[in-house]
């Protein structure tokens, strides 16, 4: 019985370790206009961040899995120069060329930090079990700070009929994140699944 309490011990240890290192958490607070019944089948991926080695992987890693869900998309870096300063026109110029129906945009809004202290716990030990008594090689984890660091993210959906209004929005937040490529495609997992709830794809996409 002790054994047993003890590899369960064990196994929350375990698979605490395991999901703490699987990645970003990412959260969606979206809205879709109401008035705007509008549909998109091809969509460039704009993330406005202050650094390219930030811009890159993180429009690579969304267009890749819009892609992969049937949802044309071609990142603005495959067509605009970073290192321009492009008017609204140009850009609507550039897209319209594409065959593009809508933009999605990011913007970075600030990182918060909040710091926790995590309570130390034990998981039994040997030593009941082998007859020596006392702690006996029991296992203790916890009894430190941890620093929680989210990310915030705005996503503002424009369409080629409508450049002025947001289609859709979306509030980002991603807690730790430890590559950028890997939290953008939880994002835009996220984002692909609630555009298929608003009815913002046109077939086959929505049918993915």
């Amino acid at each position: 019985m002790k054994t047993n309490k003890l590899f369960s011990g064990l196994l929350m240890v375990i698979i605490a370790l395991f999901l703490a290192s699987c990645g970003s958490q990412v959260n969606l607070t979206s809205w879709k206009n109401p008035q705007d019944n509008s549909q998109i089948s091809k969509v460039v991926v704009m993330p406005l961040f202050d650094k390219l080695e930030y811009m890159k992987p993180f429009e690579q890693a969304m267009v890749a899995y819009f892609n992969s869900k049937g949802l044309k998309s071609i990142g603005s870096l495959d067509f605009l120069n970073p290192s321009i300063k492009y008017t609204s026109g140009e850009v609507q110029k550039k897209v319209d060329s594409l065959g593009a129906d809508a933009v999605i945009i990011f913007k970075y809004t600030g990182t918060d930090q909040s710091a926790s202290y995590v309570p130390a716990t034990y998981y039994g030990g040997f030593g009941g079990y082998w007859g020596y008594g006392g702690w006996g090689g029991g296992i203790a984890t916890g009894g430190y700070w941890t620093t929680t660091s989210t990310v915030n993210l705005k996503a503002l959906l424009y369409t080629s009929k409508n450049a002025q209004g947001a289609l859709w929005t979306g509030d980002i937040t991603v807690t730790d994140p430890n590559y950028v490529d890997q939290a953008a495609n939880s994002i835009a997992q996220d984002i692909y699944s609630d555009w298929q709830n608003n009815n913002l794809l046109k077939y086959p996409a929505s049918a993915k």
